[in-house]
């Protein structure tokens, strides 16, 4: 059960979706307010702001992707989106928007909720600009640029390095290949995807133990990547 019972808000318009949740979140202790259109979810998330925000992208007053837009504008909550599996344009869309995660209808309770404690985790996003990240048998010292594994130096590129950055500040996110494409190469090379695809794979090569099967830079089929450090 969470420590601190986290608030998360429910827009969600169907009711016995909205019920399912209810009951299985309470019962890991979360605390829930809920909204079944977009307009009460905007105005439900501003009084108290909650820790996390479980959204549907088909409401029948708002797109989602609205939703998600104005949520950023003032907010950096995280953001787990409910799509249907016939979505997936949908799906990379609400992540370039803002949104953290996405989970495919229907879902299965254990899956949603390892995607909201990975989402809780890492919502507060300090600067790690200056410090030092471990997983598995890495260390990244970030202020002194260096990689090490095992205790031994790992020469990186400096697109490597810039990719392994980005992907460690936004640890246990979905990242699409756009977003990654803008912030790695920059806003001129946003179509070319299999830049991404290569330097992952480096950076797999040289960080993981298995690159065949990664522990850390995994793979979103048909979205993107995520990172994440296990712990």
């Amino acid at each position: 059960m969470p420590s601190s019972n986290p608030l998360i808000l429910i827009i969600e318009d169907e009711q016995p979706i909205r019920r399912f949740l209810r009951a299985s979140l309470s019962d890991e202790g979360y605390r829930l307010n809920e909204a079944s259109t977009g307009a009460e979810g905007l105005h439900v998330a501003q009084q108290p702001p909650p820790d996390l925000v479980i959204l549907d992208l088909g409401l029948p007053d708002m797109d989602g992707q609205e939703i998600i837009r104005r949520l950023r504008e003032w907010s950096k909550v995280p953001i787990i989106v409910l799509s249907a599996r016939d979505q997936e344009a949908q799906k990379i869309q609400a992540l370039d928007g803002g949104a953290d995660d996405f989970v495919t209808k229907p879902f299965a309770i254990g899956e949603l909720l390892a995607r909201i404690r990975t989402a809780l985790r890492h919502s507060i996003s300090e600067s790690i600009e200056s410090s030092i990240v471990e997983f598995g048998e890495v260390r990244v010292d970030i202020g002194a640029r260096v990689v090490y594994r095992k205790g031994v130096e790992v020469h990186l590129t400096p697109l490597e390095y810039k990719l392994l950055l980005t992907m460690l500040k936004h640890n246990g996110k979905v990242l699409t290949h756009r977003f990654l494409l803008r912030e790695v190469w920059g806003p001129s090379d946003t179509t070319e995807l299999h830049y991404v695809r290569v330097f992952v794979a480096n950076l797999r090569k040289k960080l993981e133990q298995d690159p065949a099967r990664p522990a850390y830079f995994l793979t979103e089929p048909g979205v993107g990547y995520r990172f994440t450090s296990g712990g």
